[in-house]
């Protein structure tokens, strides 16, 4: 008897119609053939990897038996609110919070700092009538802080991070105070350099000012309460109002499952919404989403107490070490430096210009391994951001090799060219004046016209991520917007 002669059995209701169980897996597996790997540490960015077998499988087992379970009503599935208390205990004791302190469980990263940022515009009190609201945050802090900005209208005053440090600048930061400052944020660690912001002085200039800190440790939350020598950052900081952490990053839970933290309760309440003026039910959420599968909860709280204290504790020391190991290894090879040093499991590397570090990535690729490019900032140079999980740790010395291997490559390649034509082209570029027409010349000009009118990406993504760099902001973003909504349209079946 097959999976379908199950399905199809005398239930009363109509059989299933479509494609076959085995032909659904096959076509599953087909496409998922072309995506990165998420287990065996290769991949280092986007995803995270415990290489404990045992927790990922219960967290599946959790994540199936809660698919179906909604979080929109905490009374009808009392068993996901339980579990969220749980999840919001465990971070608390990991965080030093407060008594009273409150939390939330959201779908992200991103979800927890839209929800910091729209607590701060909505609790504040005295920013001026007719002004919009502002927040004051290092140039390093998460893009989702200035996705947050134009989603709730609240101004972001961005401030250049220290140029050696690479940490906010205390002094800049105060400066930038005014009369519409709503919340100052810090991270702990930056995503792009692997650096903790000074969050105590941070901290006691917005309490002196009277208004939140935010601190974004959704890629440290769950690591740096288990490393040694690490800088104060938690609610044991006076200031620090929330925090947020990732479940589904270094807690080596399935996607996506985060934490917003507050040091009160009453904090959290301008995040609440409710509405009781429809003729339908009341409408109350603590979140951005009303209705939202209970499965990626019941599967964080799995793994996270499967896992529990002591072994995140391991974790985070295999991660840590595998982090300064490879930090000391690229001192030795040729063209490579860190560009910070690293305070958790983040490493960010930058070239002495003999090669480039697209060209790199690509060679990584070919190699078996994914690590991230990342464009100039400013005065940054273009950069490689490595994610070290503590599945990568044994692997750390093939990994060396590897990028030996791809470094010598690359330096007698020498760094990609942008044909200067091209070059010109692009940076004359208005983004505000960007039609489908000039998109699609553009694209054939970059190489990335396909023949269906859509986006091919090429096998070696260095001359494309070369031209990107050197295209401003704004019309690197209208680029790359234009290219994910081609990548983004109906297929015929």
């Amino acid at each position: 008897m097959t999976d379908d002669d199950v399905a199809q059995g005398d239930t009363g209701v109509a059989p299933l119609g479509g494609l076959s169980a085995e032909a659904v897996r096959a076509a599953l597996h087909a496409m998922q053939s072309g995506d990165l790997p998420v287990h065996g540490g290769r991949t280092l960015a986007y995803v995270y990897d415990s290489g404990l077998a045992q927790a990922d499988a219960l967290g599946l087992e959790a994540l199936a038996m809660f698919a179906g379970s909604n979080g929109l009503d905490p009374t009808a599935f009392p068993s996901l609110a339980r579990m969220e208390n749980d999840l919001v205990a465990m971070a608390g004791a990991f965080l030093d919070a407060p008594e009273g302190y409150a939390g939330s469980v959201t779908s992200g990263g991103t979800e927890s700092i839209l929800l910091a940022v729209l607590a701060a515009r909505d609790g504040a009190t005295g920013v001026p009538e007719g002004m919009l609201p502002s927040m004051v945050l290092p140039s390093t802090a998460h893009a989702a802080f200035l996705k947050a900005a134009k989603f709730f209208g609240v101004r972001a005053v961005v401030v250049e991070v220290d140029p050696v440090t690479l940490k906010a600048d205390v002094a800049a930061t105060e400066a930038a105070i005014d009369e519409t400052t709503v919340l100052l944020v810090g991270s702990a660690p930056s995503y792009a350099h692997g650096v903790i912001d000074p969050i105590s002085e941070l901290a006691a200039i917005a309490s002196a000012h009277g208004i939140r800190c935010h601190v974004d440790a959704c890629i440290g939350g769950w690591v740096l309460p288990h490393l040694d020598d690490v800088p104060p950052w938690t609610f044991a900081v006076e200031g620090v109002t929330s925090v947020s952490v990732d479940l589904h990053k270094y807690a080596y839970t399935p996607k996506g499952v985060s934490i917003l933290l507050h040091r009160t309760a009453a904090l959290r309440r301008s995040h609440f919404f409710a509405s009781a003026d429809w003729p339908g039910y009341t409408m109350l959420n603590t979140t951005m989403q009303s209705t939202k599968s209970g499965g990626p909860l019941a599967a964080a709280w799995a793994v996270t107490h499967r896992i529990g204290v002591a072994g995140y504790r391991d974790l985070a020391a295999q991660a840590r070490r595998a982090t300064l190991d490879l930090a000391d290894a690229v001192r030795a090879v040729d063209g490579l430096r860190v560009v910070a040093e690293p305070e958790s499991t983040l490493l960010a590397l930058a070239t002495d210009g003999s090669c480039d570090v697209f060209t790199l990535a690509d060679e990584m690729l070919a190699r078996g391994w994914f690590v991230q490019p990342q464009l100039s900032y400013h005065d940054l140079p273009a950069t490689l951001h490595l994610t070290l999980s503590a599945a990568t740790a044994p692997s750390v010395p093939d990994f060396v090799v590897a990028l030996q291997e791809a470094t010598s490559v690359a330096r007698k390649a020498g760094p990609v060219r942008v044909d200067p034509a091209l070059a010109g082209l692009v940076t004359s570029l208005d983004p505000a004046t960007l039609d489908d027409a000039g998109f699609a010349a553009l694209l054939a000009a970059a190489g990335l016209a396909g023949d269906d009118g859509g986006v091919a990406l090429p096998q070696r993504m260095a001359p494309i991520n070369a031209l990107l760099d050197v295209c401003p902001p704004a019309l690197r973003e209208a680029l790359l917007t234009g290219v994910l909504d081609l990548l983004s349209r109906p297929t015929r079946s």
